[in-house]
């Protein structure tokens, strides 16, 4: 029997790695390896039949629910199965916009999910991913969970790792800015960085070593972003500096920046003095083992 409504969990995530290729695919993407985890910093969507679709956030966007990933989505998936998608969804929203924290791409993998479970379709389908895709390159890893490595533009699974659950994290970004990834990669082709060496870090972590996984930590689309908002640099220079940080960089292509600490409490300190010392956004969070989890009422 259909449920009457769905409450869904919208990780969000931070890239362990972001390796941007000069080289472009003939849709004009550029080539991107990309190594991410979820974090449990997360959106929570509520979806209900309904008599059309609708979706409606909380705060409220600026912008026609019609371009929300979270509708495209549904229309995606409608029709890809012949399905009418008539729900209402309702996105409380917890992660920060133009952070690189996916929240977008978390909210659509939400909403796909979702509607597997109400029209009694298999996860695994390859129409699924291929929906995951049309709608943003870091959908298809949160379909998922656990630590992926996704080449192509982003978008291609190609392996998945070992959690790493309960690694503390510190997310700092600043207060009222973002960067969106579009102007981050415009920049970024106006002054290429040299791709990070990839192996090292996928090596360890097919061993789960953690110690090498975070000494791998790279990010070369992170100049691109520090120079449309310098703010973020003042950010991951004072991160590194803070006591108990195993490894520290911006996530994606910004605003936030993310720093893996020794324990919680060091976590918690950091977010802590971001906010009341420098007047900085600030959420403590942990790595976790979960794509979107569904509950029905």
């Amino acid at each position: 029997m259909p449920a009457r409504f769905m409450l869904v969990t919208a990780p969000a995530k931070i890239n362990l790695y972001l390796g941007v290729h000069s080289q472009k695919d003939e849709r004009g993407y550029h080539r991107v390896d990309s190594v991410m985890t979820s974090i449990d910093l997360a959106d929570t969507l509520a979806i209900a039949p309904a008599e059309e679709l609708s979706v409606h956030t909380v705060p409220e966007a600026d912008f026609p629910m019609e371009h929300n990933t979270a509708y495209r989505a549904a229309v995606a998936m409608g029709e890809a199965f012949g399905r009418d998608p008539n729900f209402t969804i309702l996105i409380d929203k917890h992660i920060p916009v133009r952070s690189g924290l996916g929240g977008p791409s978390t909210d659509a993998a939400a909403v796909i999910m979702a509607l597997c479970r109400e029209w009694g379709l298999d996860p695994t389908d390859p129409k699924i991913d291929e929906v995951a895709r049309s709608i943003g390159a870091d959908v298809p890893f949160f379909l998922y969970g656990p630590p992926a490595y996704l080449a192509g533009a982003g978008d291609e699974m190609r392996e998945l790792f070992r959690p790493l659950t309960g690694t503390p994290v510190a997310l700092v970004k600043p207060l009222a800015s973002g960067v969106t990834a579009r102007d981050a990669y415009v920049r970024f082709d106006e002054d290429p960085v040299d791709v990070p060496e990839l192996e090292p870090m996928l090596e360890a972590l097919r061993q789960h070593d953690e110690t090498a996984i975070f000494d791998g930590v790279a990010n070369n689309l992170a100049p691109a972003a520090c120079a449309i908002e310098p703010e973020i640099a003042e950010i991951l220079d004072w991160i590194r500096e803070q006591p108990d940080v195993r490894a520290a960089d911006v996530t994606g292509s910004g605003a936030c920046v993310f720093a893996v600490c020794n324990t919680q409490m060091a976590a918690d300190a950091i977010v802590l003095d971001a906010i009341k010392e420098h007047g900085w956004w600030g959420q403590s969070a942990k790595m976790e083992n979960s794509g979107p989890y569904i509950a029905a009422g």
